[in-house]
């Protein structure tokens, strides 16, 4: 079952049960879904590496916005902003924690012979392929900065 097909299906549970803060966020994944597969230059639907792209931009987004508006002290967005950020994660890979990527990205750096800090494209480029879906790029990208420097 396609990742839209099932959160269609959560959407119509959703509802029948009557629960807002989790019908809201499926709304919110199901309008990104249909708007990336409308996008200009998409011949074919998603396949499930550019649906799992789809909802780590929808995850970045609630996260980033929750922080403003935590820091503005607007605890009524933040907290729809994180009630919307746990709907989506539901539907993410696991996300490794910062040591299991910073042992990813060990061997990859003993696989491309990086040395310097000036090597870290070419890292960061394998580390972003190995761990797609599975760790953001900014986790990634401080890891790699770290074990270079």
């Amino acid at each position: 079952m396609s990742l839209e097909a099932k959160i269609t299906q959560d959407i119509k549970a959703a509802m029948i049960a009557k629960d807002n803060v989790r019908l809201r966020g499926l709304r919110a994944i199901k309008a990104a879904i249909l708007l990336a597969n409308t996008e200009k230059g998409h011949a074919e639907a998603l396949t499930e590496e550019g649906e799992i792209k789809v909802l780590q931009k929808l995850a970045k987004q609630r996260k980033e916005s929750a922080e403003i508006y935590q820091q503005q002290d607007r605890k009524d967005l933040y907290t729809i902003e994180i009630e919307e950020l746990e709907v989506i994660e539901e539907f993410l890979p696991k996300q490794l924690d910062r040591d299991a990527v910073e042992n990813v990205v060990k061997g990859i750096i003993a696989e491309t012979g990086a040395t310097s800090i000036k090597d870290m494209g070419k890292v960061m480029g394998a580390a972003n392929q190995k761990l797609a879906g599975q760790a953001d790029g900014r986790t990634i990208s401080e890891v790699v900065k770290s074990l270079l420097s």
